[in-house]
């Protein structure tokens, strides 16, 4: 655990940590273990997009309307406690459904909604004085290539898997073949980012090591 007098440090800079990766990586729980760390804010872009995508099932909209799933996008807010409203309804218990974990690809690759997204992501950390930890596909690549700490976590399939045992080995490679090769801010290795292999590791030994990048 950081010192007082780091926690202060982390507070009074710029500090946004960027972590791009796969679905089941443990970027989550790696995001939640720096926030409390470093007591700062963490923000999971991944729901934001799952939040649209719930909601656009949930109103029978199409998923190739475009025009419908940006209305969706503006009136998407995330609260404190991490809850996911948009126009109001609350529909975080949506967000590892089944059916949205097939659609939220389709919705993640819509050039439009990533714009509207972006721009929240980025009031959200300009809200906080550019510190937090943001995770997603791609903070460290699109939305703060200039983060002070740029992480990219990876896993074995079979690791993920057994992570995400809600959606299974066939899910997850499908998404990650949609998302590494979608045309709008595909899921990679940002320049500057460090690789961090997180099969068979303990969430404190692999945050561990990210906090030892800070000092």
């Amino acid at each position: 655990m950081l010192t007082t007098e780091q926690n202060s440090e982390a507070q009074a800079d710029n500090l946004i940590i960027a972590i791009d990766g796969p679905a089941g990586a443990g970027k989550s729980s790696v995001a939640k273990a720096l926030s409390e760390q470093l007591l700062i804010d963490r923000l999971d872009t991944g729901s934001m997009y799952r939040a649209v995508a719930a909601a656009a099932l949930a109103s029978g909209a199409e998923l190739h309307d475009v025009e419908e799933l940006i209305r969706l996008a503006n009136g998407l807010e995330v609260t404190g406690e991490g809850r996911c409203l948009v126009h109001g309804t609350d529909v975080s218990p949506l967000l590892r459904d089944a059916a949205t974990n097939t659609a939220v690809s389709v919705v993640a690759a819509t050039s439009e909604v990533r714009a509207v997204l972006v721009a929240l992501q980025r009031s959200w950390a300009k809200a906080r004085s550019m510190a937090g930890v943001i995770e997603g596909r791609d903070i460290a690549s699109v939305v703060f290539p200039d983060a002070r700490l740029k992480i990219y976590l990876t896993a074995s399939v079979e690791e993920r898997a057994r992570r995400r045992s809600d959606e299974g080995a066939a899910s997850i490679v499908r998404r990650d073949a949609v998302d590494s090769t979608r045309a709008a801010s595909p899921l990679r290795l940002a320049d500057g980012s460090r690789e961090l292999d997180t099969t068979g590791r303990s969430i404190d030994d692999v945050t561990n090591e990210i906090l030892s990048w800070l000092k």
